[in-house]
């Protein structure tokens, strides 16, 4: 199985785009998390829409809003709101884990299989197969 994170941006308008993706596939829909970090002293989160895989394919996207979004646990706003919002709109609770910054690596593709192997050994999506 093929797991992926597609990044839509940092949580602006793009936010609309990741609550739609969501609303748009209940059926597929995995899971709704929060990725808490700290950034040059500050404490930013990114929303992860998760989809189940795709059959036939065995696709598993993870579409993120990456570290654009004010922690909501010390700064309340809108935009996690929304997102809030949806996920009990949808039913579907928000896992909220605090990982490292993906500044901290050298490539973006590194910090996504980073975040891949926290969420396959927390089992919040599949082992590698």
């Amino acid at each position: 199985m093929i797991q992926r994170f597609i990044e839509l941006g940092e949580g602006y308008s793009d936010l609309y785009e990741l609550i739609e993706l969501a609303k748009a596939n209940q059926h597929r829909l995995h899971l709704m998390m929060v990725l808490h970090t700290k950034i040059e002293n500050k404490e930013v989160s990114s929303l992860v829409v998760g989809l189940k895989p795709t059959d036939p394919g065995k696709f598993q996207g993870l579409y993120i809003c990456r570290e654009g979004i004010p922690n909501p646990n010390y700064i309340p706003n809108k935009r996690y709101e929304l997102f809030a919002q949806t996920a009990k709109e949808l039913d579907k609770p928000i896992f909220e884990l605090s990982v490292k910054a993906s500044t901290l690596f050298h490539e973006k593709e590194l910090f996504y299989q980073y975040l891949i192997g926290i969420l396959r050994l927390n089992h919040y999506i599949a082992p590698l197969q």
